[in-house]
């Protein structure tokens, strides 16, 4: 099993890094028929082959994700698909009022 570990800070209020998380979590879910749920200012999601979490904290988000034995080959890329993602999504919740 293989993990990816990423730390970003954020300008963000907690209201808005939780809408961004939602909204981020339910395009991959759309995509990637993830499932997802809130444990606190934890959003847990599960398919086959990956797992993981993302936690907010003011000012940061962590992500962790497991990923199984097919998907070890995929990491890079999927590192750099979640940075993209982060970069996207964190700049047009930085941009709103």
């Amino acid at each position: 099993m293989s993990h990816i570990i990423i730390h970003r800070t954020h300008l963000l209020s907690s209201a808005q890094a939780r809408q961004a998380a939602e909204q981020m979590a339910t395009q991959l879910a759309d995509r990637f028929d993830i499932q997802y749920h809130w444990r606190g200012d934890s959003l847990h999601f599960a398919r086959s082959g990956v797992s993981g979490q993302i936690d907010l904290e003011p000012g940061q988000l962590h992500i962790h994700a497991r990923l199984g034995f097919l998907l070890v080959p995929l990491k890079p890329r999927l590192e750099q698909e979640i940075h993209r993602y982060l970069d996207q999504t964190l700049a047009t919740a930085n941009s709103q009022p």
